[in-house]
C-alpha cells in the first residue's frame, strides 16, 4: 500500500516546492514526537533510504524511509530515541552506490573529524535578552555608532596549553571576550561562521551542518546561552553565513542523492574550482528554501543580529573566477538567478526581521547592493567597502616619498562614500596567507610604525561608514594571523603594543561617544571636504557633522613631517579645541578662529601638526553671538580649488573601486 501524505503537510510541501517554505527546519530533520523522534529528508533521485545509527548498529537494512511524495520527500518515526543519539541517511543511488550522509537540517553534529548528526531538541531555552531586543527595534542602525570586532573564536584565545584542539566553550569563551570587547570600545562582535565544518583549515567557510553550531565549543544550547550573555552585556552579534558555496565532504550536501541535489548541474556553473567546492543551485526551489529557512533560523532561533553574507561577488557573476562560462539568456555574465535569490531573502528577512543588519561582502562594484528590492536593488543593508580597504592598504604600505603621487587612493573613497551604506572592513583576509599583520603593512621601521598604525586608525574612525576590524590588530598582533594557535597577547609586555591596545581603547569610545562620526554616516549632509588637494605634504582635512550641525574637525598626516603652523578653513568664528590626537597628550592650545577667509570659509586656524598623526578639532559651544557674525570678517575666498567638484554618486553614476576586479581576492582556503 502506497504512504498516504498528512493533510497537515500540504501547507509545508507546497510552499518548499515553490522556494518560500521559511522554516522548513521545523519540517524536515529530526523532531521529537510520542516518545521518540520522526525523521523527513528530501532526497528526489535516491532509490531507497534509511536511517541509521548507533541506536540500530549503523544497520542499513533496518529502520527504512516511506517516500512520501512524488518528488523525494522520505520520512520514517523512530520510537525510543534520546538526546545526542548519532544518525546519518544511508541513501542508495540509482548507480547502485549507497552514501552515508549527515542530516542538512540536523540541529547538532558530532566533533570533526566524526561526521554524524546528534538528536537534539533546540526547544527549551530561556531567553534573557529582553531588554536589548527593545533596545533595537528602537534603535536606527544608519544613525548609530557601529564599531564591529571580528573574531575566529576558536583561536582568539587558547586555554592554557596553547594547543590547536584547546578550545575554551562557549560560555568560557563569552566570560573572556565580551568584558574585553566592552572595554575595548566596541558595539558589535562579527563571528567567523559556526554552523558545522570538518576542517579546521577551512576557517569555517566549508560546511556541512548548515543548523548545527559547531560542538568543538559544546551544544546548541551553550551557543543560545553565548548570544545570550552577548545580548545581556549590550553587545550585537552578527554571523558570517556562506550560501555561495560548500564541500565536497562525503557526509555533506555534494551529491546528496548520488545526483547534482543541492548544487547546480550544470558543469559551467556547480564547481568554483579554486576553492574545490560545488555551487548552490539557486534556480531550484528546493535549495532556495534551505537557504531562507536557514538565514531565518540562525536569527529566529539563536537571536543573531545580523548575518555577513560570504563571498557575494561569486553569486552575482557567471565569469567569476572561471575560463569557461556561459551568458545568461540575455547575452550577460550577471548570474540572474542568484540576484534573484539575494533579493527574495533580503525582502524577506527585513519584512519578518525589520531590525537585523544584512551586510554584503561584495568585492566589485556592482550597483545598488544596499538598495531595496523593489527598485531593484540587492536589498542589503550594509557593504563591505572593499575599494576604501585595497587603496589604503596599497597608500599605508608605501614609502613616504612615493604617497604625494599616489594621493588619490587615500581621497578616492570620499567620492563615492555614500553611494552605499557602507562598513570599512580591515578583516582576517587581509592579514592572513603572507599578507602579514596590519603592523608590518606599515611603511618605515619598526619604530615608528606604531605612530603610522594610529594615524591610520583615526583616519579610519573619522571616514565615512561603520567599522570592522579584525581580531589582534588592536594591540599590533606581531604575527600574521594563524588559525591554529591563540593571538599572540603576550606582545602587550611590550609597552609600544600595550599602548596601541590603550590608544585603540581610546579612539574606540572617542568614536562611541562623538555623533559627528556616526549620525550622517550615510548622508553628505555629515561630510565636507576641507583640504583634499596637498598631495605634497600629505595632509588631508575635511569636516564631520551631525544632525544638529555639530562638526568635528578632522586633520590627517601622512608624511613623517612636523608643520610648526598648518592653516585650514573653519566656518564659525570662536575657540577651537584639539580633542583627540595619536600623540597621547594634547598639541595644541585652545584656538581661536581669525576672520581670515581660507577654503570657501569665513574664518581659519593655524594649528601645529606632529609628523604622522591625526587629531580631532572642535568648536566649544561657549561663543557668543556676536563673534559669530563678526563685522570684521572678510568675504569668503578659495586659498586652492579641489582637483574636482563633489558630487552625489548615487545620482547618474556607476563609481567603480580602484579595486573593482572580479577576480576572487579574498578566496577561502580549500
Amino acid at each position: 500500500m502506497a504512504y498516504k501524505t498528512p493533510k497537515e503537510y500540504d501547507v509545508p510541501l507546497h510552499l518548499f516546492r515553490e522556494g518560500s517554505l521559511t522554516y522548513g527546519y521545523k519540517f524536515f530533520g529530526s523532531h521529537a514526537k510520542d516518545g521518540g523522534f520522526i525523521f523527513r529528508v528530501w532526497a528526489p533521485k535516491a532509490v531507497n533510504v534509511s536511517v541509521v545509527g548507533e541506536f540500530n548498529h549503523w544497520d542499513t537494512a533496518r529502520n527504512p524511509m516511506n517516500k512520501i511524495t512524488d518528488d523525494g520527500i522520505w520520512e520514517l518515526f523512530i520510537p525510543g530515541l534520546k538526546r545526542y543519539d548519532t544518525y546519518k541517511y544511508a541513501i542508495r543511488t540509482k548507480g547502485g552506490q549507497l552514501k552515508l550522509k549527515a542530516d542538512p537540517y540536523g540541529f547538532h553534529m558530532e566533533t570533526r573529524p566524526n561526521t554524524a548528526s546528534k538528536i537534539y531538541d533546540i526547544g527549551g531555552y530561556v531567553w534573557k535578552d529582553k531588554t536589548w531586543a527593545q533596545k533595537k527595534s528602537k534603535q536606527n542602525v544608519y544613525t548609530s555608532p557601529m564599531n564591529i570586532y571580528e573574531v575566529h573564536i576558536s583561536s582568539w584565545r587558547k586555554t592554557q596549553h596553547n594547543r590547536e584542539d584547546d578550545f575554551f566553550n562557549y560560555m568560557e569563551l563569552a566570560e573572556e571576550l565580551i568584558p574585553y570587547v566592552k572595554k575595548m570600545g566596541y558595539t558589535h562582535i562579527e563571528m567567523m561562521p559556526i554552523a558545522e565544518f570538518p576542517f579546521d583549515g577551512s576557517w569555517g567557510y566549508q560546511q556541512i551542518g548548515y543548523y548545527a553550531p559547531t560542538s568543538r565549543f559544546g551544544t546548541p544550547h551553550d551557543f543560545m546561552q553565548f548570544v545570550d550573555y552577548c545580548h545581556q552585556n549590550d553587545i550585537g552579534v552578527i554571523l558570517d553565513w556562506v550560501p555561495a558555496h560548500f564541500p565536497k565532504d562525503a557526509a555533506g550536501l555534494f551529491e546528496f542523492d548520488g545526483e547534482c541535489c543541492y548544487e547546480y548541474s550544470d558543469v559551467l556553473k556547480r564547481e568554483h574550482h579554486n576553492w574545490g567546492t560545488r555551487i548552490f543551485d539557486w534556480g531550484r526551489n528546493e535549495v532556495i528554501s534551505f537557504l531562507i529557512s536557514n538565514a531565518a533560523y540562525w536569527i529566529r532561533e539563536y537571536h543573531i543580529d545580523g548575518l555577513r553574507v560570504d563571498a557575494v561577488a561569486s553569486m552575482l557573476y557567471l565569469d567569476y573566477d572561471r575560463k569557461e562560462w556561459r551568458t545568461n539568456h540575455r547575452g550577460g555574465n550577471e548570474n540572474l538567478e542568484a540576484i534573484a535569490f539575494l533579493q527574495k531573502l533580503n525582502a524577506f528577512l527585513f519584512k519578518e526581521f525589520p531590525d537585523i543588519l544584512m551586510v554584503a561582502e561584495e568585492s566589485t562594484a556592482w550597483p545598488m547592493v544596499t538598495k531595496p528590492t523593489d527598485v531593484g536593488g540587492l536589498g542589503f543593508n550594509f557593504k563591505w567597502n572593499m575599494g576604501w580597504m585595497n587603496d589604503m592598504l596599497s597608500y599605508m604600505s608605501m614609502i613616504p616619498e612615493a604617497r604625494p603621487y599616489n594621493h588619490n587612493l587615500l581621497t578616492f573613497s570620499f567620492y563615492y562614500a555614500f553611494s552605499e551604506n557602507y562598513i570599512l572592513p580591515i578583516s582576517h583576509d587581509e592579514v592572513v596567507h603572507g599578507k602579514c599583520s596590519m603592523l608590518d603593512k606599515m611603511s618605515g621601521p619598526r619604530e615608528l610604525r606604531i605612530d603610522s598604525f594610529k594615524t591610520f586608525l583615526t583616519y579610519m574612525a573619522a571616514h565615512p561608514g561603520k567599522k570592522l576590524m579584525f581580531m589582534g590588530q588592536e594591540f599590533a598582533q606581531f604575527k600574521e594571523w594563524n588559525y591554529k594557535t591563540g593571538l599572540d597577547w603576550d606582545v602587550l609586555d611590550f609597552p609600544e603594543h600595550k599602548g596601541l591596545s590603550e590608544f585603540v581603547k581610546a579612539l574606540n569610545n572617542f568614536y562611541i561617544k562623538s555623533s559627528e562620526l556616526w549620525e550622517n554616516d550615510n548622508d553628505w549632509s555629515g561630510f565636507k571636504w576641507v583640504i583634499s588637494d596637498d598631495n605634497i605634504n600629505s595632509v588631508i582635512v575635511f569636516r564631520r557633522i551631525n544632525k544638529s550641525g555639530e562638526e568635528l574637525i578632522a586633520v590627517c598626516n601622512f608624511q613623517p613631517k612636523e608643520h610648526e603652523s598648518y592653516s585650514f578653513g573653519v566656518p564659525l568664528g570662536g575657540y577651537y579645541s584639539e580633542v583627540f590626537n595619536t600623540s597621547g597628550k594634547a598639541v595644541n592650545k585652545r584656538q581661536r578662529a581669525k576672520a581670515e577667509p581660507m577654503h570657501e570659509e569665513q574664518y581659519s586656524i593655524s594649528v601645529k601638526i606632529k609628523p604622522m598623526s591625526a587629531m580631532f578639532f572642535r568648536k566649544d559651544k561657549t561663543m557668543t553671538k556676536s563673534t559669530n557674525n563678526d563685522s570684521n570678517a572678510k568675504k569668503p575666498v578659495t586659498k586652492k580649488a579641489p582637483p574636482a567638484k563633489l558630487g552625489n554618486p548615487t545620482k547618474g553614476a556607476t563609481i567603480k573601486s580602484t579595486k573593482s576586479s572580479k577576480s576572487p581576492s579574498n578566496k577561502k582556503p580549500k
